[in-house]
């Protein structure tokens, strides 16, 4: 078979790839639209979906073995993972599902299961799946194809069984003792899930603290609630090699401060991070230009060097965020179908860790906002001074906001607290409307909700 012309070719169906091969078979466009896994991307498929719906279940049992508190009578708590297992696939299931159907509805669009390779700066060649290979071109290429987790150069881990953050979610029994490498979001998120779940577990972060993009006071709080949460961390700990232990389990070599430690674990999470999936696509082929992490090249309109290919998502060295990606994805359906001048310079870029109590975050922090040369003023309030977290026991944490001092503006925020996710889009919304602090103060915000602290915090301003 020759080489098939379309409209535009996608490769993924990520969150960004889908509704736009969708947006673009509205037009009228011929779309053929490549995936080679599950349809739905990593936020389906292996990240927010199944990620989320476990930590509810962890969330849960959290709250039961808390039921006293409350002057609630439980008995003894315990987790069946293999249910908290077919929950989560289940859930997946229905929603990949529900993806596919909605790709398949559309009559001048081709869902194409395989993996797409370019052979040319505007020809894909696609390995099938079901066996043999297709030949595509076109003028519109968009690469949505993700990324994966990273696997550090570490002596031995190549001789021992471990878990990365899709493999920890098919565990049918909850380990012994769970060894996570890694203090980054998704370790976190996974070493607290786990540890609700009933395993022991200890977090090896090679930096001097916790989620080191973070401010120092933020992460110190993380740290804090971990160690109540019975959660060893171990931070400025180099890992230097890993073996099979005796006994069965993993023994992982560590140096903290000049000292040689052993970590001993029933299983080991490796949590170093992503790379991006540009080096599966034979992108040399197609001439586009690479950044040192191999993170395809984008200007602010999601052009690569090439023109007629564009990329999006985690795959651009974007933050790796569900939401970053499809805003991507608008982007490009603006300037391509709209005929408008959309951008990616200047958007805020808000994100939401969910440990329990949450990290929702949004623009600068004081760290950064010093290094920018800004001179601020910073408000904090802890989560024990928020009526509705004490009405519901839950006083972990605090609340952050950075103002410029000369304008009043709020530069961005920390919110480490029950729903933290939730309460930070309000903040989001006052930045995106240029509010000054003080009207956030002011503001009559319904009582008693989280988001009304939001009043206290800017008090503490003046």
């Amino acid at each position: 078979m020759g080489t098939e012309r379309v409209d535009a070719i996608v490769i993924g169906t990520g969150q960004g790839g889908k509704p736009l091969a969708g947006a673009l078979a509205e037009a009228r466009w011929r779309v053929a639209i490549i995936e080679r896994d599950r349809v739905g991307g990593t936020c389906v498929v292996r990240g927010c979906t199944p990620t989320k719906t476990m930590a509810a279940s962890a969330r849960v049992a959290y709250l039961a073995r808390r039921a006293g508190d409350y002057g609630v009578r439980t008995g003894p708590v315990s987790v069946d993972l293999q249910v908290v297992r077919r929950r989560k696939r289940e859930i997946v299931d229905a929603w990949s599902e529900g993806s596919r159907k909605g790709l398949e509805r559309h009559r001048t669009m081709e869902l194409i299961m395989g993996t797409g390779r370019f052979v040319g700066p505007h020809e894909v060649e696609v390995e099938l799946n079901e066996g043999g290979t297709r030949r595509l071109r076109s003028d519109h290429i968009f690469v949505n194809v993700g990324a994966r987790p990273r696997v550090p150069d570490l002596p031995g881990l190549t001789d021992v069984p471990y878990l990365d953050s899709t493999s920890v979610m098919e565990l049918g029994e909850v380990p012994q003792h769970l060894v996570v490498l890694g203090g980054g979001f998704i370790g976190l998120e996974f070493g607290q899930m786990f540890r609700r779940f009933g395993a022991d577990v200890t977090i090896v972060e090679q930096s001097s603290r916790l989620v080191p993009r973070e401010d120092e006071d933020v992460a110190e709080a993380i740290r804090q609630i971990f160690a109540e949460d019975g959660i060893q961390v171990l931070c400025g700990a180099e890992a230097r090699c890993v073996a099979a232990a005796e006994g069965g389990g993993v023994a992982l070599t560590v140096v903290q401060d000049g000292s040689e430690v052993q970590v001993r674990g029933s299983h080991l999470l490796v949590a170093a991070g992503v790379v991006p999936n540009s080096d599966l696509l034979r992108p040399e082929a197609a001439g586009l230009e690479l950044g040192p992490r191999g993170e395809i090249v984008v200007n602010h309109r999601c052009e690569t060097n090439v023109e007629g290919v564009w990329a999006l998502g985690d795959v651009t060295g974007a933050p790796p965020f569900t939401h970053i990606a499809y805003d991507d994805f608008r982007i490009i359906r603006a300037n391509l179908l709209e005929g408008r001048e959309a951008s990616r310079a200047g958007r805020l870029l808000p994100y939401a860790v969910f440990i329990d109590p949450q990290l929702g975050r949004v623009g600068l922090g004081e760290r950064e906002a010093r290094e920018r040369g800004y001179a601020i003023r910073v408000a904090k309030l802890p989560m024990s001074r928020v009526a509705r977290a004490i009405e519901m026991d839950e006083t972990r944490g605090l609340m952050k906001a950075v103002v410029d001092e000369a304008s009043g503006q709020i530069l961005g925020g920390a919110i480490l607290g029950v729903e933290g996710g939730e309460v930070v889009s309000v903040l989001e919304m006052a930045m995106m409307g240029g509010l000054p602090w003080t009207r956030l103060r002011d503001a009559v915000i319904a009582h008693p909700t989280l988001s009304e602290s939001l009043n206290n915090l800017f008090m503490t301003l003046g």
